[in-house]
């Protein structure tokens, strides 16, 4: 897992691809924030934001 995203920033600093962290950030988030709350009470209030 750690040489998938030293690879993801070797490859954005040396294409000068800076932008593409921000979307990178915010699906990470997502997809954590899914997982976090699948099983929880709070879920369905979750789903009701997408």
């Amino acid at each position: 897992m750690m040489e998938l995203i030293r690879d993801l920033f070797g490859f954005m600093k040396e294409r000068k691809k800076y932008w593409l962290m921000p979307i990178i950030i915010v699906l990470v988030l997502l997809g954590t924030l899914i997982v976090l709350t699948q099983g929880s009470v709070i879920a369905p209030f979750v789903y009701t934001m997408f």
